[in-house]
């Protein structure tokens, strides 16, 4: 059937199944929809939906502890695996390496020049290195295996940097929140004209977004020191 697809879950070596809507299902699965009714092409239970066969109501009971079989559909599809469509899990693959290159950009650097490198070279260096994403795990369960497999292809350090950052005191309110927002603040002293002087320590492939939003706040007023 074109318009559905299965979710299955194991529990002690029994299989279960159910029947779903392939869009429904996956905007459940990633809570943008919560009526499980609108996901199920039926509430029916089965061990193998290709053969149509149904568990005995006894193992239904051992392994989700009530018989009910709305309850039961919530758990699968909360526990179980969505079976993608290739539409979907194409889709799915290409968002979750544009969070992958996102979150490596902001986390790790080229230890020489200690600035992140362009989105395009990571991208680029995922395909020479031929990297699988997968598509229903998160950004930061891959993440660590995918950097280890970069490193092949490009140099990537994880390191924070501390700045010495000079506001001064008609932009210091409005840069505070910022800069609290940005990173951890190691020390703070406002000064008797108003000016804030803080001590910020941020992952050091963040440098450059802090630099453009103090920018853009201080209309280049600010200074900004690396703190050796």
């Amino acid at each position: 059937m074109a318009d559905s697809t299965v979710v299955r879950y194991s529990f002690e070596g029994e299989k279960f199944e159910l029947l779903v809507k392939p869009d429904p299902a996956l905007d459940y699965k990633l809570g943008r929809k919560k009526e499980i009714s609108a996901v199920l092409i039926s509430e029916d239970i089965y061990s193998d939906s290709n053969k149509g066969t149904k568990p005995p109501a006894e193992k239904l009971l051992k392994a989700f502890k009530t018989d009910d079989q709305t309850e039961i559909a919530k758990i699968i599809m909360e526990k179980g695996d969505l079976n993608l469509t290739t539409d979907q899990r194409r889709k799915m693959i290409d968002d979750k390496k544009k969070r992958i290159v996102e979150f490596i950009a902001k986390t790790y650097v080229d230890p020489k020049t200690h600035l992140p490198h362009p989105p395009l070279r990571i991208e680029q260096a995922m395909k020479d290195a031929r990297v699988s994403v997968e598509p229903q795990k998160g950004v930061e369960e891959q993440v660590g295996d995918i950097v280890e497999k970069l490193r092949s292809i490009i140099a990537l350090k994880s390191e924070n940097l501390q700045l010495e950052i000079v506001v001064p005191a008609q932009f210091a309110s409005k840069s505070y929140s910022v800069l609290k927002s940005v990173g951890s603040l190691k020390s703070e002293e406002w000064q008797n004209n108003g000016s804030l002087k803080a001590i910020l320590e941020i992952p050091a492939a963040a440098r450059p977004n802090v630099i453009d939003r103090l920018g853009s706040i201080t209309k280049g007023s600010a200074t900004v020191e690396v703190v050796s």
